[in-house]
């Protein structure tokens, strides 16, 4: 196969990638709001376990499961972010609507903590 072919099959693959993670991140939207409905924390490490357990079982190669489980790390710690930025949202809404004050964070409260997804990381995706 050439060069261009393999660099196409790549692009091909990159756009089912993006697809594929953006209906993970509605699915843990919807989670966020059954954990905020019921009072749930947000990070959940016993269920982070479970899903770098999952992803391991589920390895055939030909990445190693550790560096699988890196890339399943950042893909958590950015969807924990947007359950965050998502539930602070949300609280805002409510308490705009109620007339009082919000006590959320916002969109980004968390990085202004510096409890953020990497200042050196790439673009987040999120529009301004």
């Amino acid at each position: 196969m050439t060069l261009e072919k393999l660099r196409d099959q790549i692009d091909v693959l990159d756009r089912q990638l993006v697809e594929l993670l953006s209906e993970r991140a509605r699915a843990v939207q919807m989670v966020g709001h059954l954990k905020a409905a019921t009072s749930l924390p947000v990070h959940e490490p016993a269920r982070e376990r479970l899903v770098y357990a999952n992803v391991r079982a589920a390895n055939k190669g030909p990445l190693p499961d550790i560096e699988l489980t890196h890339i399943y790390e950042r893909i958590l710690d950015v969807m924990r972010a947007l359950q965050r930025n998502e539930l602070a949202s949300e609280r805002n809404a409510l308490a705009l609507a109620s007339g009082s004050s919000a006590t959320g964070l916002g969109r980004g409260g968390d990085r202004a903590l510096g409890q953020g997804t990497g200042a050196d990381a790439p673009e987040t995706g999120l529009k301004q």
